[in-house]
């Protein structure tokens, strides 16, 4: 039976500490030199609607350096949804590949994705959840501080997919999470509801005393007719020095990337 993976939900506590502990030793192995092949005769397909950096990059490389082939699909390869709908898509790709990571604009997109095709799905993106992107974080998070269970972390910005993921994240590893936005760009409430994020207007209080801050671009592609408009409503939540300055002396500074440096971070 097929497994997707299209919100961290998917995932119990005992599952994410697997893929950690999976994660660690095939990175030990890489650094000594060693290699580890064990998607070998797999295949991976890279369903992008959106351009990406660090997606595709890991995505690719991470394929190959395990022993899989990966074909990358932008928008004008496939023209989802319009040269061919999605669900003509999914049942053909499930016939040449082993497996689809998907970036798309919206989530309903990859749920009509996910029900068409009978090979796991995996989120690279979507306009509700970053699941890959915060796993990644949460694996990073523990590197650094040994522990995700206990630690409080502060997202300041745009209550968006990444944040959405945040929380859900948080909320099934144990840390606390509080996030800091304007009202109007708060997280959806359901998520909020369900997983008990603490919300304020005031990055001030989102920051006290916590480990991690993170952060992530006001305008986020497909916002650009909203730029003016978003920076008016965000200006008060710069990650700078003044605002790390109130977080644990050891706290660490997190940003998915692309930064718009200046904005929602600074420099230093």
């Amino acid at each position: 039976m097929k497994k997707n993976f299209l919100t961290l939900s998917d995932l119990s506590g005992d599952e994410i500490e697997e893929i950690f502990e999976l994660s660690r030793e095939i990175k030990e192995r890489s650094l000594k030199g060693g290699s580890f092949h064990p998607l070998l005769g797999k295949s991976l397909a890279l369903l992008f609607e959106k351009p990406s950096l660090r997606t595709r990059v890991v995505c690719e490389l991470g394929m190959r350096q395990l022993g899989g082939e990966v074909v990358y699909l932008g928008p004008q390869e496939v023209g989802l949804g319009q040269r061919e709908s999605v669900e003509d898509c999914g049942r053909v790709l499930s016939g040449y590949f082993n497996g689809i990571v998907t970036r798309t604009y919206s989530h309903n997109t990859l749920l009509r994705l996910a029900n068409s095709a009978s090979v796991p799905v995996i989120n690279g993106l979507s306009d509700l959840y970053h699941p890959c992107q915060v796993l990644s974080d949460l694996f990073t998070i523990k590197e650094k501080f040994g522990r995700l269970e206990g630690l409080k972390l502060a997202f300041i910005g745009d209550g968006n997919n990444v944040c959405h993921s945040l929380i859900i994240g948080s909320s099934i590893m144990g840390m606390e999470i509080r996030v800091a936005a304007p009202k109007g760009y708060w997280p959806k409430q359901d998520i909020i509801k369900e997983k008990g994020a603490i919300i304020t207007p005031s990055p001030e209080k989102a920051v006290k005393g916590v480990d991690i801050i993170y952060t992530d671009t006001w305008i986020s592609m497909g916002q650009e007719k909203e730029a003016g408009k978003r920076r008016k409503a965000f200006r008060s939540y710069q990650v700078n020095t003044k605002i790390l300055n109130l977080a644990k002396r050891e706290a660490v500074v997190m940003h998915c990337l692309p930064a718009r440096r200046g904005e929602e971070i600074t420099d230093d």
